[in-house]
């Protein structure tokens, strides 16, 4: 039987799919699918949707590049909703948006919290990797780059020395492990190591 059949599509064939970052939690798409489009997802490892605009198929990332890697699909309680859990490859939206959710709604009641570390560190570096392909004059990010790894090593050797010299003080320690973060995650880019391969090593240890 296949695991497609357990789900209540809708009375047009269809059903809401979820996609969430499974690295950082960020929920990144609302989309749909039918039948077909989960089948192929299950089977394949990589995100099929239902356009209804357009009447058909489709892979995401078919035409952008920006494909989603299904590592888990959840169906929830109801049956008619699903949870895909993924490793995105670039932006989510077709505005170059990281995730379609990027507009904030004003409300009263609702109070305002700082963004996530992981969230953050994410966000980051992306924009790292940004500055890396594109290497726009007068960013000391890609004037890093364009020094090379060895340069880049010695500053986040520099950068964690000044943690420690914080530390021992009892002071600016946040700020000091602010930069050495930063410049690690540019080594961390120009080797070609992506947080995720960073974050599968702590969950090997750590479970």
């Amino acid at each position: 039987m296949s695991a497609a059949n357990s789900i209540k599509f809708d009375e047009k064939g269809l059903v809401p799919v979820i996609a969430q970052d499974a690295d950082t939690g960020d929920v990144l798409t609302l989309a749909y699918a039918n039948h077909e489009a989960v089948e192929k997802t299950l089977s394949s490892g990589e995100a099929y949707y239902y356009s209804r605009s357009r009447n058909e198929l489709w892979r995401k990332g078919a035409t952008s590049g920006n494909t989603q890697k299904v590592i888990e699909a959840r169906l929830d309680c109801d049956e008619d909703a699903l949870l895909y859990r993924v490793e995105p490859q670039g932006p989510a939206c077709h505005t170059g948006e990281k995730t379609c959710f990027f507009t904030t709604l004003p409300g009263e009641a609702m109070e305002e919290r700082e963004e996530g570390f992981g969230s953050m560190m994410e966000r980051l570096a992306g924009t790292i990797s940004e500055r890396h392909r594109e290497m726009p004059e007068e960013s000391y990010t890609a004037e890093l780059f364009g020094r090379g790894t060895e340069r880049i090593a010695q500053k986040v050797g520099e950068e964690a020395v000044e943690v420690v010299v914080a530390a021992l003080r009892e002071e600016r320690l946040a700020e000091e492990t602010a930069d050495l973060l930063y410049h690690l995650l540019v080594l961390l880019e120009e080797r070609g190591v992506g947080l995720g391969e960073v974050a599968k090593v702590l969950h090997d240890r750590h479970g």
